[in-house]
């Protein structure tokens, strides 16, 4: 039934993505879906915050973040009122290796026309008005002062700090008071410049238009920006250290927050699908997974522990969490630990494959099944030249998984002595 049931949900090349280079230099990527009028895309560029410079860490996230905020020909107020006329959403944003402007619009061509110019000038010509930057800087120092009462924060904070110590996948755990306050305008400028341009976008589109609109559109979106930046530098690979790094934290919070990990996994990862299967048994499966299991179920250490794998460019991060009393925290990590290394020694049973493969491939399909979370799958796929077979490949990687593969994947990649460990509250013992 299982079978079947996939067959249905996702036969042989479910996905038709048109992929093409536009006359400027742009990665073009579009799905066409007729069911609603409704059209979904995303531009996106390199220029997430691993592109600070070391002595201007948050210029990235600003930049990307107030492109939203005002053009050369409205200011932030007149921006809203058009955008709100046209009931579309229009939006910038910033992440860690990405940045740029996502639209949601009707397919009727005054209204997606009219939405398109607005973000080609967003793009091509934003304002970074100064008073608007002054007012987001102090909303990010105040959220950034509140944050650094939290717990959970700062555990976060202090875990990318040792798995990133000076990679740039680090920089926004750099992020101070001092760095905030000292962005300026030109900052945003010069940003913008050396990363907004033709070449270095990759567009998505999901919806209902044909590739001939959809080319129109593309070349509308972009028109106005230099063809071509200078070439970015390589983002460097992630060191791995030969040894853990461990941080205890201070903290009156009446739990102590404890959090693992270490770079483990890129977006072309040869061990990709057993490593990510492998994550949902250890922690990232909710109440079937071990930690869980082992930790909250056996132990009563916690309401909940949990592990999660974030694929980047270079080495992403393994990463494990839980809060425990502060009693407890000593016991709790070294079962913690414990729980990884027989995971990694032994590697899933066959029972804990079989429930992965259910829960994974089974609830593979509900994760795009509006434009909306195509969208965002279409654009990481263009941002990293994923091939076209990716979603429909995925089910069937899934599938093929035996638990000897996924244990030797895990024993190549993770060694549990280096994973970094940080303990805020408790007695980590570290």
């Amino acid at each position: 039934m299982m079978i079947l049931w996939l067959a249905v949900a996702l036969p042989a090349q479910a996905f038709d993505i048109q992929r093409w280079t536009s006359p400027d230099g742009a990665k073009v990527l579009l799905v066409e879906r007729h069911d609603n009028p409704i059209v979904d895309i995303d531009i996106t560029f390199d220029a997430g915050s691993r592109r600070d410079a070391p002595d201007k860490i948050g210029v990235a996230d600003m930049a990307n973040g107030l492109l939203d905020t005002g053009t050369a020909q409205d200011d932030e107020e007149a921006l809203r009122v058009k955008i709100s006329d046209l009931a579309v959403t229009i939006s910038s944003y910033g992440e860690l290796e990405r940045g740029g402007v996502r639209i949601r619009s009707l397919s009727r061509a005054d209204t997606l026309n009219a939405a398109v110019a607005i973000a080609n000038q967003m793009l091509v010509s934003p304002r970074y008005d100064d008073k608007v930057l002054q007012r987001e800087k102090s909303r990010a120092i105040a959220g950034l002062r509140q944050n650094l009462t939290q717990p959970g924060f700062l555990a976060d904070r202090a875990l990318d700090t040792l798995n990133y110590p000076q990679h740039p996948y680090g920089y926004g755990a750099r992020e101070s008071e001092a760095s905030l306050a000292a962005i300026s305008r030109a900052d945003l400028q010069r940003f913008h410049a050396a990363h907004y341009a033709a070449n270095n976008a990759v567009i998505a589109i999901v919806g209902d238009l044909t590739r001939a609109q959809a080319q129109q559109l593309a070349e509308r979106l972009l028109q106005g920006l230099p063809e071509s930046a200078a070439p970015l530098a390589a983002v460097p690979p992630v060191a791995l250290n030969k040894n853990s790094r461990n941080q205890r934290i201070a903290h009156p919070a009446s739990q102590a927050h404890i959090m693992l990990g270490l770079p483990v996994i890129t977006r072309d990862d040869p061990d990709y699908y057993a490593l990510l299967t492998g994550n949902y048994i250890l922690g990232g499966g909710g109440f079937d997974s071990r930690l869980m299991k082992v930790l909250r179920d056996q132990k009563g250490y916690t309401y909940g522990a949990s592990s999660s794998l974030s694929p980047l460019q270079q080495a992403g991060p393994l990463t494990i969490g839980f809060a425990t009393k502060k009693a407890s925290a000593q016991a709790a990590l070294a079962d913690a630990r414990q729980v990884v290394a027989d995971f990694v020694a032994q590697g899933p049973t066959e029972a804990e494959l079989a429930q992965a493969k259910a829960n994974i491939v089974g609830g593979f399909p509900l994760r795009f099944d509006s434009n909306a979370k195509l969208i965002g799958y279409l654009s990481v796929m263009g941002f990293y030249n994923l091939p076209d077979d990716f979603l429909d490949a995925y089910p069937a990687k899934i599938e093929a998984l035996t638990t000897a593969q996924i244990r030797a994947a895990w024993q190549r990649r993770l060694n549990p002595a280096q994973l970094n460990t940080v303990v805020v509250g408790g007695n980590g013992g570290e």
